[in-house]
């Protein structure tokens, strides 16, 4: 999550998104990477995976998730990488994980077909992300905040609809909170 994101969502991560998160996660196996892990909020919450893999484009963010690495029980390796361009081979990763990230990445949809790239077929791709709002009042406000809210967090774009960069997979388990402001989707990469 972005530094000025984690002034903001402090309070929510602490509360309800702790126990969102690890139902997330409690669906990976095998070997995982993780998308823009920034401060490793997710690393002692993987429980029976094999190996983590985390990309991160930010040296202060791998330096600052150097404890909540030390907090896991399972391995975890940090890249420094984008998630537009990954240095792996395809079908490398069992599960993929995205949670609150794909809203400042600059490309998402080079990074989602990355992301597919990289994981095995029939593999799990899985999103906690917030989107763009069905109702139109607040979505046009969403649309409104954006350009102040980039500034302050770090390139969030609160009206992004991360949905639709899953129309090429098969959507196993989607769940909406906040009144749809944030989801959980569980995906099988079909190629």
């Amino acid at each position: 999550m972005p530094n000025g994101m984690i002034f903001f969502m402090g309070p929510l991560e602490r509360n309800k998104f702790k126990s969102i998160r690890k139902e997330l996660l409690s669906q990976a196996t095998g070997t995982v990477l993780e998308i823009g892990a920034g401060t490793g909020i997710n690393f002692p919450l993987y429980g029976t995976v094999e190996k983590v893999t985390a990309i991160e484009p930010s040296p202060y963010m791998i330096e600052s998730s150097q404890s909540r690495r030390e907090q896991a029980v399972v391995p975890i390796e940090m890249v420094q990488a984008g998630a537009e361009n990954l240095p792996f081979a395809a079908d490398t990763f069992d599960t993929v994980v995205a949670t609150l990230v794909m809203c400042t990445i600059p490309n998402p949809e080079e990074a989602f077909q990355e992301m597919r790239r990289v994981c095995k077929p029939g593999g799990k791709i899985l999103f906690f992300e917030h989107i763009k709002m069905e109702n139109r009042f607040l979505a046009a406000l969403q649309d409104w905040l954006t350009p102040a809210w980039k500034k302050i967090c770090d390139g969030c774009c609160l009206n992004r609809n991360t949905l639709e960069l899953l129309a090429d997979t098969e959507i196993v388990e989607l769940k909406k909170y906040y009144n749809g402001l944030f989801v959980l989707a569980v995906t099988e990469n079909i190629k």
